[in-house]
């Protein structure tokens, strides 16, 4: 199962690999776009693939008891249809619906028993509002309404699928690589309502809020949209600044995400749960060097982080805390301009994060670790100036198993965890002459 579970985290980065690749790699073999002639009005259609996490959280309106939460990862499949409105040289107006298929999932096993949690399909209808930064790349802000499907599949013959709708909001960059394709990053964080009759659906007879359900779910993806009539466009009224991306930089940035620990007890029936979630937002500063070759860039950086993300058991007049609070990533990229001011790029490296393991007064602190680990990912980023660029940039992180058994007084490998992140960042690097 481990074998297996870590199988499935390296497939989770390789999708988000594969996609990146290949959209740079569509910008190879078609002719680039005309910087004065790409129309961002009219109708599009996409498609995409992503990755991510959803953090449930369980409560009662009957007993003071709260977990925030329990916690699923996994990739899904996109396909949109948008129409955006110019409304001036550079603030657009749109509007989308998308529908899509994926597998992010929550497991137990134990005792021969095996159980999961699994997003199948929804969709979201949404508006946008847009700014270029250039003739050819567009940042942009989204909101809107979202409906998902879950299924409970268990090997005991049990099982029962729900629907739950509420609300996403989130950003992205979005670049023109010929005359009518465009490619995206995009994050979103998608809250739904509560679920107060989880039990009464499942044909258990209980009192709504019995059992309470409150899912949020943080999602990136890479995606390809055809603009119809985007050849048509006319002279911008403003041109995108030179920028050399050679050089030295330091920047920073703000992001969101997901944590999802994988908890085994094998004197426990070989029990394995993935796993516990968390979700927060951290603050990051990195410094890097990056070489143009011409079409491709490649660089490195380091970069280091202050996070919020945390797992949380609510016990009355008190709770059990695991916040991944600091750390940091040493990290090398390779990127493909799609234009000159606009780079698409992979990363991987090094990355350890520190964890914390505690309760309100008077326990305090129970435990505290560090995890070594590694970290893959990718990105748009975009000169806004001859000096600065800004950007949108995802990574997935998997760190060591930690093993508790020592701290616990229990024999090796009694119980242990092994962390995994799904992280989104919106960033901006000065670049030094």
């Amino acid at each position: 199962m481990f074998i297996r579970k870590s199988a499935k985290s390296i497939l989770f980065s390789a999708v988000s690999i594969v996609a990146l690749m290949s959209a740079a790699h569509a910008a190879d073999v078609v002719q680039p776009v005309e910087a004065s002639g790409f129309n961002w009005s009219g109708i599009y259609v996409g498609f995409g693939v992503g990755a991510g996490a959803n953090v449930h959280e369980l409560g009662s309106d009957f007993a003071p008891i709260s977990l925030n939460g329990i916690g699923g990862e996994g990739v899904y499949g996109e396909l949109t249809v948008g129409y955006d409105y110019m409304v001036s040289p550079r603030f657009l107006l749109g509007g989308l619906l998308d529908a899509h298929v994926g597998n992010i999932e929550t497991s137990l096993d134990a005792g021969g028993l095996s159980a999961s949690i699994q997003e199948t399909y929804g969709f979201d209808a949404g508006l946008r509002v847009g700014y270029l930064f250039t003739p050819n790349t567009l940042g942009y802000m989204l909101g809107g309404y979202s409906w998902q499907k879950y299924k409970l599949d268990t090997n005991a013959g049990f099982g029962f699928d729900w629907d739950q709708s509420g609300y996403f909001v989130g950003g992205g960059i979005e670049t023109a690589i010929n005359s009518n394709w465009t490619i995206k990053t995009e994050y979103r964080y998608t809250r739904f309502g509560t679920k107060g009759d989880l039990l009464s659906e499942a044909g258990i007879p209980s009192p709504d809020g019995a059992l309470n359900l409150d899912t949020s779910r943080h999602t990136f993806q890479v995606a390809a949209n055809y603009r119809f009539g985007a050849r048509n466009g006319a002279a911008a009224s403003f041109e995108a600044p030179a920028y050399n991306w050679t050089g030295f930089y330091v920047g920073g940035g703000l992001g969101a995400g997901a944590s999802v620990h994988q908890i085994e007890i094998p004197p426990l029936a070989g029990a394995k749960f993935n796993g516990l979630g968390g979700e927060g937002v951290f603050g990051e500063l990195n410094v890097g060097y990056d070489h143009d070759f011409g079409n491709w860039v490649a660089g490195v950086m380091v970069d280091a982080r202050y996070s919020g993300m945390t797992s949380k058991l609510d016990l009355g007049g008190g709770s059990i805390n695991v916040d991944t609070d600091y750390g940091f990533d040493v990290l090398g990229r390779v990127g493909m301009k799609m234009n000159e001011s606009t780079l698409a790029y992979v990363l991987g490296g090094y990355s350890w994060q520190h964890f914390d393991l505690n309760a309100s007064d008077p326990i305090g602190e129970i435990l505290d670790w560090g995890s070594s680990g590694f970290s893959v990912g990718g990105g748009l980023e975009t000169a806004v100036s001859s000096n600065v660029t800004v950007g949108l940039e995802y990574r997935y992180s998997q760190f060591a198993k930690k093993d508790f058994s020592s701290e616990l007084g229990l024999p090796e490998d009694s119980i242990t965890s092994t962390s995994s992140f799904h992280t989104v960042r919106l960033g901006a690097k000065y670049k030094f002459n």
